[in-house]
């Protein structure tokens, strides 16, 4: 079995190496399979990551999102705390900015009008470099969505991966926090997290 870093190198470099368009198409096809899970249809508040880089894009799917009259939180990096705020915004060109390592994030004026009471929110989307069978995740070494995750245990937890990221079984640290759902261009990945 390959060592957590070695793993989370190699996936991530596997990813990185996706064109654009195949990325989008992928993309595309997991947000399609989002879009239509239950748990989005029946949910009110949605926490979701904005896109960076080579990560399954989802500028579409919360603009889609917001059209079905869900109400859109997203990551803020509060770096001295080593913790995320999810933040509600309204508008993408409007609310938000170039934040944290480039990745955009909510503006100081949507920062002022509060933060989401975590336990408000029924649905997380996140990102990853690794994903396994079990509903396992690395992320990219911060723990920024552990510590998140950890105290809203209720939330339905969702994991947007291309299938080129999944392993049978990652070695796991006790501090990972398990999904309950993995969605791929290909499959979706039940875990029982409960």
């Amino acid at each position: 079995m390959m060592a957590r870093n070695e793993l989370r190198k190699d996936k991530l470099a596997q990813r990185d190496s996706m064109d654009e368009q195949e990325r989008l198409e992928k993309s595309k096809s997991i947000g399609e399979k989002l879009l239509s899970f239950a748990e989005i249809e029946r949910a009110r508040n949605i926490f979701i990551y904005v896109s960076f880089r080579s990560e399954v894009e989802t500028h579409r799917l919360i603009g889609e999102m917001m059209k079905r009259g869900k109400r859109i939180s997203v990551p803020f990096t509060q770096l001295e705390d080593k913790r995320l705020d999810a933040v509600h915004i309204e508008d993408m060109e409007r609310d938000l900015t170039e934040g944290y390592q480039g990745i955009l994030e909510p503006t100081s004026a949507c920062l002022e009008e509060g933060v989401t009471e975590p336990l408000n929110i029924d649905v997380v989307i996140i990102p990853g470099s690794v994903f396994d069978e079990r509903g396992g995740r690395y992320g990219y070494g911060g723990g920024y969505y552990d510590r998140f995750l950890e105290n809203i245990p209720y939330a339905v937890r969702i994991g947007l991966a291309f299938d080129l990221q999944t392993v049978e079984e990652a070695p796991l640290q006790p501090h990972d926090e398990l999904l309950d759902y993995i969605i791929t261009e290909k499959r979706i990945i039940e875990a029982s997290r409960m």
